[in-house]
């Protein structure tokens, strides 16, 4: 038995647009334009995770004065601090 994944419910007007984006990009399938599209969704949500992580950095240096002493605090380990931020 071949085992085709699950089915997905699409409205008529997201098929089409779909299908009109399997031409565009030369899809063999429309799951095939559905895998691209989730790639580029989760590369803006990882790029969008790091801004912020960069923004709380940032506010975190502008508190302490300055980097050296932000580096002079957290040494070695800042990107392990940097990656821990909420």
């Amino acid at each position: 038995m071949v085992y085709m994944g699950k089915l997905l419910m699409l409205r008529e007007e997201d098929d089409a647009r779909i299908l009109k984006l399997k031409r565009r990009l030369k899809a063999k399938s429309k799951a095939e334009v559905v895998r691209v599209a989730l790639d580029i969704l989760e590369r803006q949500e990882s790029r969008a995770e790091k801004i912020l992580r960069w923004k709380r950095a940032a506010a975190i240096v502008a508190a302490n004065g300055s980097s050296r002493e932000f580096q002079a605090e957290f040494g070695a380990d800042i990107r392990d601090y940097l990656a821990r931020l909420p």
